[in-house]
């Protein structure tokens, strides 16, 4: 290697070493910054309930533009501390945690507790692969973040869910399909970036932060994560794949 080349992939390395201590630093930040400031915000979210509470005890009649104006608080403060608790989610990938083997059927289980299923929704696992290597709490985020993408995207009162997993050579692979309206081809790449939503937040509540969750924790464990349209004509089928035995 002559003396040119030698100096551009010094320069390159130096580069990608502090692109990455930058990205640490930035996350750090938000984790910081996400978990300061949702103190704040969880006053912010009792305000309103208090003011109700002595208006009520004084006698005045809550309704027309008070009611409405206290409806608004309860609203803008609770999407904020959704915001927040997303942030720090982000913040906190394959941070404080064991990776280990992780049972996927224990994992997804738990993460079912967890999720409030609409009564018309079912779950179907097709679980072929039973084991991923993967920290402890990273799985419960992926699957939490895959799961709630497909509950609050449906457009229908009924809805199916299939949660699979498989191994493909090196890589595990996981994967959510749901029958609800899709994700226009021109879309996908974009609804994997943080705070994107395709739809107006006064239609869908959400902080469009849970493919980026996923999408951070495919490349945490040299993995992709991709978007792709079911062969029925409706509905999308998320699949991620991780590399055994990264990271």
């Amino acid at each position: 290697m002559n003396t040119n080349a030698t100096l551009r992939a010094s320069q390159s390395s130096s580069a990608a070493e502090t692109s990455l201590e930058t990205s640490k630093e930035f996350e750090d930040f938000i984790y910081l910054i996400s978990h300061d400031v949702r103190n704040s915000v969880r006053a912010l979210i009792e305000l309103p309930q208090w003011i109700a509470e002595d208006l009520t005890e004084a006698g005045v009649k809550i309704d027309g533009s008070v009611a409405e104006s206290i409806e608004l608080m309860n609203k803008h403060t609770g999407r904020l501390d959704r915001m927040l608790v997303d942030l720090l989610t982000f913040s906190r990938v394959g941070r404080m945690q064991n990776v280990e083997d992780v049972n996927i059927d224990a994992a997804l289980s738990e993460v079912l507790e967890e999720i409030p299923m609409p009564s018309g929704f079912t779950v179907v696992r097709a679980l072929d692969c039973e084991v991923v290597t993967i920290g402890e709490r990273d799985i419960m985020t992926l699957m939490t973040a895959l799961i709630s993408n497909a509950v609050k995207h449906h457009d229908r009162s009924l809805g199916k869910i299939v949660v699979s997993s498989y191994r493909d050579r090196q890589d595990v692979v996981l994967s959510v399909r749901d029958n609800g309206p899709g994700i226009p081809a021109g879309y996908h790449e974009r609804v994997l970036g943080a705070m994107t939503t395709l739809r107006p937040r006064d239609e869908v509540e959400g902080s469009g932060m849970g493919l980026a969750i996923a999408r951070k924790i495919a490349q945490l464990y040299d993995g992709r994560i991709s978007i792709s349209e079911n062969q029925e004509g409706r509905g999308t089928t998320i699949e991620v794949r991780l590399a055994v035995g990264s990271p």
